[in-house]
């Protein structure tokens, strides 16, 4: 049996993978771990833009018979185009992609699935956008 929230985290990375309208935006580039350079720096080296999975919460939310939860995660996307449109575009074209989407998990049951806020801002940097798409999905375990 699959662990709710590996299972949920690969849906949502391989749906926004395959996405045309979110692809065509970040080129396929959705990280779980951005890739950064060696110790010391550590300085990221994707290319920009790219969306890469931030903190994931999950509340119970089972009855008597069934185990279920709702899980929470953050999709945060980063750009460094000029103004924030180009990270607000990826921000929509992702909610999009997800929000009440009939997905299929393999061994859970995915019964809802929302976008219930998105953000767009200026990194403390001043030279990157950061959006932030928060996704809620309740999952029930067989």
């Amino acid at each position: 049996m699959a662990n709710p929230s590996s299972e949920l985290q690969t849906l949502l990375y391989t749906t926004l993978r395959d996405d045309l309208g979110v692809s065509a935006l970040v080129s396929g580039r959705v990280y779980d771990r951005v890739p950064r350079a060696s110790y010391p720096s550590g300085a990221i080296t994707a290319t920009y833009p790219y969306i890469s999975f931030g903190p994931h919460d999950v509340i119970d939310d089972g009855a008597d018979c069934i185990d279920s939860g709702e899980h929470t995660f953050q999709l945060d996307c980063w750009s460094r185009a000029v103004g924030q449109t180009e990270c607000k575009n990826i921000v929509d074209a992702i909610k999009v992609a997800l929000h009440e989407r009939d997905l299929t998990l393999t061994n859970n049951a995915l019964v809802e699935i929302r976008v219930f806020m998105r953000r767009v801002f200026m990194d403390p940097d001043g030279l990157t956008s950061h959006g932030v798409v928060m996704v809620s999905a309740i999952v029930e375990e067989p």
